[in-house]
């Protein structure tokens, strides 16, 4: 759909809803005509205050998730599943799905700003000159991380549905996502910072 503003958006439904056709009002706004048939609908369903004034809205990776299940288990069309939702196109639920399945079944958000730098760590000592608490909290680090490298296996095996590997830029996303899911919860730097033995 070309950029309209959301002004020209409200104005093209009252055109559209005193009955001028789909075809002047393509050419009129330089848009397709299911462009503007997904407009009049997703504004009968929700209102003008649907339309996007300023910034983009975001959207958790549980309801992409969630709209993601309703179109690939419920069976339910992309065009009515981003209506309901209030999505501003269809095409990004489109654009989500191919990515969920391009992706290996894990949706991945897209990091906003600039890129978290790594720590460096002191250099790890050996295991055997480890004071007590430096072993426990070595040893629970590992636990972390065997945990994740658990996860991704797990989510690896529930993918591959047929007989071939996973291409490896999806296990990298794979990995991403499990990373991501870490750092949400605080603990990729403690993971990633195991010492070695």
């Amino acid at each position: 759909m070309s950029k309209l503003t959301r002004e020209q958006k409200i104005q093209l439904y009252k055109k559209r809803k005193a009955g001028k056709s789909l075809q002047n009002l393509s050419k009129e706004y330089h848009i397709g005509k299911d462009n503007i048939e997904y407009l009049i609908r997703l504004i009968d369903r929700h209102g003008n205050h649907v339309l996007r004034k300023d910034k983009n809205k975001y959207y958790s990776l549980s309801l992409k998730e969630e709209m993601i299940n309703k179109v690939l288990s419920e069976n339910y069309s992309i065009k009515s599943t981003a209506i309901e939702y209030g999505l501003s196109r269809a095409g990004m639920l489109h654009t989500w799905i191919k990515s969920y399945k391009k992706n290996g079944c894990v949706i991945i958000e897209r990091k906003q700003g600039r890129p978290l730098t790594m720590k460096t760590n002191q250099p790890a000592k050996n295991y055997e000159e480890m004071t007590l608490e430096e072993k426990i909290k070595y040893l629970e680090n590992k636990n972390l991380y065997l945990e994740a490298e658990n996860e991704y296996l797990k989510k690896i095996a529930s993918c591959s549905s047929s007989k071939e590997e996973l291409a490896t830029e999806a296990k990298v996303k794979v990995v991403k996502a499990i990373t991501n899911s870490y750092q949400r919860k605080g603990l990729y730097n403690q993971c990633h910072a195991k010492a070695t033995v």
